[in-house]
């Protein structure tokens, strides 16, 4: 599913009109007339008291059909216009008319932080104040009308994005913004809903389809791609009948240890059951004995000391993972960097690997092209820089991964895989992958595919969807507070499996 910014969100509606042949206020009718259809269909009449409060641009103006289509239908409905401006749009004003040509009360004019009214925890708020439309700081008693209505703690319904949030940008005043229980979205996704600094605004998160034109949706490239089931099942590549453990390739796992060898473990049991056809482990002699007990189905190369000090392979790896539990002694980092001038093979890097590309960023002009990075956001922060909101990290993460040719996963509630402009956004997974080792597993699922022959976006794609599936099964099992990250191996081969069950029971099974 492609997500769109504003201004492809407003070019959309505009070449609908003109596809269509009708007003921006018949389309905004549509639009509001599903939020309403959906307010309906839970309410069933409940006779609460609904405060609708409207800004003054359009986002007021789908607030007032919502309005008047309430009243309309017998709820009890108090609506509100929040005055911040002296301007008003075109359709708010012809929908403020036709909600007065209905209502024994008309709407109740906000100007001030005195006219902000009462609020009871039982009753339920509609916010369609601001919506995607923000393009300024709040007034400070807007910043207080909004505080009134996060602290009244009753169920909140935000219009298309909760009121207070930027389309680019991090808010102005963290509290200034609604906390809303739903946001109901026009047509498709906003990336502001999976970011950290924002994405908590909204428990939930629900797209309704109002009929934008289809060729230009489809034509349109988006800011980002919202990777779910259905966007992952064409990179499935089935097995066939007459292969053999070295059709999948040969997956190894560089680093680890004393003391870190568990996440070596961890990445080599991952490459495994994602399918990789043999799988080597390349550990300092500490970890000797735990791999080959541990992962018995592995392969175990291991270095002369108590760090690695060098990498000697004598095969030709189908893909590397490295980095995990590595450390950054010394000689190791000049392991390190002997390793990447050597090496051809797909690569992944991790962790330690990370933290000494960091220090060292001479070394990023050895990568091969579209290494695949997976930092977590500390080691993000080491490599691009601060940044000063998740936007901003965004685009140093674009202008990095274009430098060095490379694919930057930035791991978190929906880790984004990023290639130079392009983001694919997991939609995946769940709060108790906060594990110690989760990106340890995931490196080695992205190298297990990699050796399989998935080019690095895909692998990368692919493997944050089924990381975060075998996550979500985890849990269903253990509790988030439960699940570790050998769960998450675990139910690698039940994320396969669930990639292709039917979401409708009565259908056939792929």
């Amino acid at each position: 599913m492609k997500i769109f910014s504003a201004e492809q969100m407003r070019t959309a509606d505009e070449v609908t009109m003109k596809s269509e042949k009708i007003t921006s206020i018949e389309l905004m009718e549509r639009a509001a007339s599903q939020i309403f259809n959906r307010i309906h269909a839970r309410l069933q009449g409940a006779p609460i008291l609904i405060h609708v409060f409207c800004g003054i641009g359009n986002n007021g103006g789908d607030g007032l059909v919502i309005s008047r289509l309430l009243l309309e239908h017998g709820y009890n409905v108090k609506t509100y216009i929040v005055n911040f401006s002296e301007n008003r749009s075109k359709d708010f004003l012809i929908n403020y008319d036709r909600l007065k040509e209905i209502s024994k009360e008309w709407p109740v004019q906000l100007k001030s932080k005195d006219d902000i009214p009462v609020i009871q925890y039982q009753d339920m708020v509609i916010d369609a104040i601001f919506g995607i439309g923000l393009n300024r700081p709040l007034v400070p008693w807007v910043v207080s009308l909004i505080k009134h209505i996060n602290n009244a703690r009753c169920f909140t319904l935000s219009v298309d994005i909760p009121s207070g949030l930027y389309d680019t940008k991090k808010p102005d005043d963290w509290e200034g913004v609604i906390f809303a229980d739903v946001t109901v979205t026009f047509q498709l996704p906003k990336l502001l809903f999976f970011l950290p600094q924002t994405g908590g605004y909204t428990k939930d998160v629900e797209v309704i389809d109002i009929g934008l034109d289809r060729e230009f949706l489809q034509q349109t490239s988006g800011v980002a791609e919202l990777i779910h089931k259905n966007e992952v099942k064409p990179l499935y590549r089935p097995r066939h009948k007459y292969s053999h453990k070295g059709t999948y390739g040969h997956a190894v796992l560089i680093g680890g240890s004393y003391g870190k060898m568990g996440s070596v473990v961890l990445a080599t049991k991952a490459a495994l059951r994602i399918g990789a056809g043999l799988t080597t482990a390349y550990i300092p002699e500490c970890g000797y004995e735990i791999l080959q007990t541990a992962v018995p189905e592995a392969m175990v190369i291991a270095d002369e000391d108590d760090q690695i000090v060098k990498v000697d392979l004598d095969f030709e790896p189908s893909a590397v993972g490295i980095g995990i539990g590595l450390g950054t002694h010394e000689n190791t980092i000049k392991a390190f960097e002997l390793f990447l001038k050597e090496n051809k093979a797909p690569l992944v890097i991790d962790a330690d690997g990370i933290n000494i590309l960091a220090k060292h960023s001479e070394f990023l002009d050895n990568l091969p092209l579209q290494t695949v990075l997976t930092p977590h956001p500390k080691e993000l922060e080491r490599l691009i820089g601060k940044w000063e909101d998740d936007f901003d990290k965004i685009e140093k993460t674009k202008a990095f991964s274009k430098k060095y040719g490379c694919v930057v996963i930035i791991k978190g509630a929906n880790s984004i895989t990023v290639y130079e402009d392009q983001l694919y956004v997991n939609n995946s997974g769940n709060p108790g992958m906060a594990t110690a080792g989760s990106g340890d597993v995931l490196t080695g699922m992205i190298t297990g595919l990699l050796s399989q022959g998935y080019d690095p976006i895909r692998a990368s794609v692919f493997g944050s969807y089924l990381h975060g599936s075998a996550g979500d099964i985890s849990a269903q099992k253990t509790s988030f507070e439960g699940l570790i990250a050998g769960d998450i191996v675990n139910n690698i081969g039940q994320a396969f499996l669930e990639l292709f069950k039917s979401d409708h029971p009565n259908e056939p099974q792929a």
